[in-house]
């Protein structure tokens, strides 16, 4: 009788009518996957039997596969917030073990830490600095932690002057050599000794700030029958005494000599490491921190006719800073920031995929484990491997199509009626049989 046919058929239709509530349900589910119920045939064969006039038995569930097509990409004020645009997935640690998420809805724990709702940690590259240049050690995954701690200062070791310096001044007259006496000697308390002046703030290892003048004036040797047209002379300040230039007595000004092109010749004196850098001797700036000791670069200055200009004036030192945010770039680099207007490269978020992702166990709550028929774990930068890219700021929203859902929800239920209808048949049939006399 077909009673155990249509059951099967019940509970198939059963079935599709729970994965597609399921869908429904989480069409709002960051990051959620829709299922797909598919079917299989049951044929109760033996030996010798013969497949055309075998009547078959029913229906099975073969499998629910999960569709990994990408969701729209919602746009969020939250920086905590990442979506992959492209194939891979979020890789998440707890105490428990490892697993894989799509859904980018990530926030900071009472430690710093970057957890997704249910605690699980996000995992990234550790980064590494080789020669000035930081690379990312794509074998060992760490967690991802914003330090809100207040950050070291970092005490400025270089400025970088990037001046013009401009050619048409009258220039002062020296007795010899560009380091000499002129014949009007320099006061910093009097603007007609100089042509020009320059300030920038430098940090000592406490990090405190201390205002660094530097006064510049151009020199010809005419009295001594030499000729230095394109020198100029610089006086280094800090909090308003002057600093020499390293191994030079006192009152010893720092010189630069231009080619006639415009072009920066040389510095005197010279640094061991660059010879167009002035180093200057140690100072002591008075707060209990390290002597400051410092060189001006004056690689990119020049003297030509122009107006004299600061292209740019900077200092590789920093005060001490609180975090203020932190931005993620689409290859997954994660940059925290500080209030002292510094950055900090923190890790690079790491991706993971499988040869069949389809084959992942489903973990509940946007999670998936591995699985054997996943294949193995591939853990690469986002944009190689066929990886996607991150998208900061923003959430992947669920790939549930409601409509097509509420379409499938009318198919599952014509099914399950007519299922039920042959039950209702094979039961009348059934009595026939019995009211026979």
């Amino acid at each position: 009788m077909p009673f155990r046919v249509a059951l099967t058929g019940l509970r198939a239709a059963s079935t599709e009518l729970k994965v597609t509530g399921n869908n429904i349900a989480n069409s709002s589910t960051t990051g959620f996957k829709q299922s797909r119920a598919e079917f299989a045939d049951v044929y109760a064969t033996s030996s010798g039997s013969i497949a055309s006039v075998t009547a078959g038995s029913g229906v099975r569930v073969a499998e629910i596969r999960q569709m990994f097509s990408q969701g729209n990409i919602d746009y969020t004020d939250n920086n905590t917030d990442l979506a992959i645009t492209g194939d891979g997935f979020f890789v998440v640690k707890d105490a428990q073990g490892q697993y894989f998420s799509r859904a980018g809805a990530f926030g900071l724990d009472r430690e710093g830490f970057v957890t997704n709702a249910t605690g699980q940690k996000l995992q990234v590259f550790e980064p590494v600095t080789v020669a000035g240049q930081t690379t990312f050690n794509t074998g060992q995954l760490v967690d991802l932690k914003l330090n809100s701690d207040i950050g070291a200062p970092q005490e400025t070791s270089t400025v970088s002057a990037d001046l013009n310096l401009d050619a048409d001044v009258t220039p002062f007259i020296v007795a010899g050599t560009a380091t000499d006496v002129a014949t009007t000697p320099f006061v910093a308390s009097d603007p007609t000794t100089y042509h020009h002046v320059t300030s920038t703030t430098v940090y000592d290892s406490l990090g405190a700030p201390h205002v660094a003048t530097t006064y510049y004036r151009k020199v010809d040797t005419a009295l001594a029958g030499g000729s230095f047209p394109n020198a100029w002379q610089t006086f280094y300040f800090v909090k308003g005494q002057q600093v020499n230039p390293l191994g030079t007595a006192a009152n010893t000004p720092g010189v630069l000599e231009f080619n006639p092109d415009g072009t920066l010749n040389t510095v005197t004196p010279p640094g061991l490491s660059n010879p167009k850098e002035i180093p200057y001797a140690p100072f002591n700036p008075g707060t209990g921190a390290n002597n400051i000791s410092l060189s001006y670069n004056y690689a990119d200055t020049s003297q030509f006719g122009s107006e004299f200009a600061v292209n740019a004036l900077t200092q590789d030192g920093f005060s001490t800073g609180m975090l203020s945010g932190f931005d993620v770039s689409d290859d997954g680099t994660v940059f925290a920031r500080y209030t002292n207007g510094n950055a900090e490269v923190l890790g690079m978020v790491a991706l993971a995929n499988f040869a069949n992702p389809q084959g992942l166990g489903v973990a509940g709550d946007n999670l998936w484990v591995e699985s054997n028929a996943a294949g193995d774990l591939i853990l690469a930068e986002p944009g190689s491997s066929n990886l996607g890219l991150i998208q900061s700021g923003a959430l992947e929203s669920s790939n549930v199509e409601v409509a097509e859902q509420l379409v499938s929800l009318i198919v599952a239920q014509r099914n399950y009626q007519a299922n039920a209808e042959v039950i209702s048949t094979a039961d009348t049939i059934t009595q026939t049989l019995i009211n026979i006399r």
